[in-house]
């Protein structure tokens, strides 16, 4: 029997021709709204560019028409999976220009909180970064260990997202009678199941084989494009404020602290570093809330007056978001509300490195790409 072959044409104009494919600004497999513009030459990405601005809100304009105690609760919620951490930075800013000095045990709570806040953080994309590949389960137990923490973060501050917690000065009130039990028991309970993310997740081949060696970012493209966070050090970029410029209780935390970083620059790297600082997050916490025990009764905050005012002049505060560096530059002319409140969100910065990661690679490797970027759109857009 003879083998038959067949050529289907499509015509030779179709040979040179792109296809622009738009992506969104539907949620494709994001956290908020993005649209992604893509030029794909057959299944390959030729071009990729980012477009933004679906979410804007105008969140520092809006700073300049609030007093120092209104704008923490418009700056809480630009990354809404790390809403502790945003407020600190402004509250830091503001107590630079202030010159004031924060008691002591509001120091290592808020310090226990951001690193809770962190865990909180890194277990959502945990859960959902396997779910953009196809992955149901793991989604199921990061949410049971989000309970559990948000449990406690919601006991001392009553915001389950939106804490509302930091104050200038310290913090919004004392921690409830026996809560730190209660929040080591809670730390010691996720712990305890952390490694589903390690058998369930790691050690899945299928994952394994869609995240080695795809969306590899260069540490030269990390330091053109500002790239923070987790995902700059998984691609070797040795970088966290907390060890490098230490605020808060971090200088006496130094022992515990391991910035963990990797070489490779992958996806599957960027979860790993994930993965690796959520287990030493809840070690810090666990330091902090062993000196807390530690520290006598006192003040969690300064008492202000009725009318706060920052004295006039500028200052940066910036911190170590769990997405990466949050900044805030904060301009004042003396008055009750800021002049000007600028806001360095982690997301903006990361986000502009795919124009770099994805051109060249398959369009079926792009959600794993953009899933890896751990990035929340509302923190690109303010």
């Amino acid at each position: 029997m003879t083998a038959t072959e067949t050529t289907v044409g499509i015509g030779g104009a179709a040979e040179s021709t792109d296809m622009v494919l738009n992506i969104g600004p539907q949620h494709p497999s994001t956290h908020g709204v993005l649209r992604l513009k893509l030029v794909l030459d057959g299944e390959r990405i030729r071009h990729a560019e980012p477009v933004i601005g679906y979410m804007h809100r105008g969140a520092e304009k809006l700073f300049e028409a609030r007093d120092y105690r209104q704008i923490i609760m418009l700056a809480n919620r630009h990354d809404w999976l790390s809403a502790f951490s945003n407020e600190l930075g402004v509250v830091l800013a503001v107590e630079r220009m202030l010159g004031m000095e924060v008691p002591e045990r509001a120091v290592w709570t808020r310090t226990l909180l951001a690193e809770l806040n962190r865990v909180l953080n890194h277990l959502m994309f945990l859960g959902s970064y396997p779910l953009e590949l196809g992955g149901i389960t793991p989604v199921f137990y990061a949410f049971r260990e989000r309970e559990v923490l948000q449990n406690v973060m919601e006991e001392v501050s009553g915001g389950r997202m939106h804490y509302m917690f930091n104050r200038v000065g310290g913090l919004k009130e004392d921690l409830p009678a026996g809560w730190s039990a209660r929040a080591r028991a809670a730390v010691a309970a996720v712990r305890s199941r952390m490694d589903v993310f390690d058998d369930l997740v790691l050690g899945n081949e299928i994952f394994r084989g869609r995240t080695r060696g795809v969306g590899t970012l260069a540490p030269e493209t990390v330091h053109a494009y500002g790239v923070s966070g987790p995902i700059a050090r998984a691609s070797g970029v040795d970088f966290d404020l907390r060890r490098d410029e230490p605020y808060l209780a971090y200088p006496e935390l130094q022992d515990t602290l391991k910035v963990v970083t990797r070489g490779e620059g992958d996806c599957l790297a960027r979860f790993e570093c994930l993965l690796e600082q959520t287990h030493n997050a809840l070690d810090l916490a666990d330091a902090c809330l062993d000196r807390l025990a530690e520290l006598s009764p006192g003040p969690i905050n300064q008492r202000l007056p009725k009318v706060l005012k920052a004295p006039e002049g500028h200052t940066y505060a910036w911190t170590e978001n769990p997405l990466g560096i949050n900044g805030y530059y904060l301009v004042s002319k003396g008055e009750k509300t800021p002049y000007r409140l600028k806001l360095r969100s982690a997301s903006y910065n990361n986000i502009q490195a795919l124009t770099e990661l994805l051109p060249g690679t398959l369009v079926a490797d792009m959600v794993a790409i953009l899933g890896s970027m751990f990035f929340v759109v509302g923190d690109i857009d303010k």
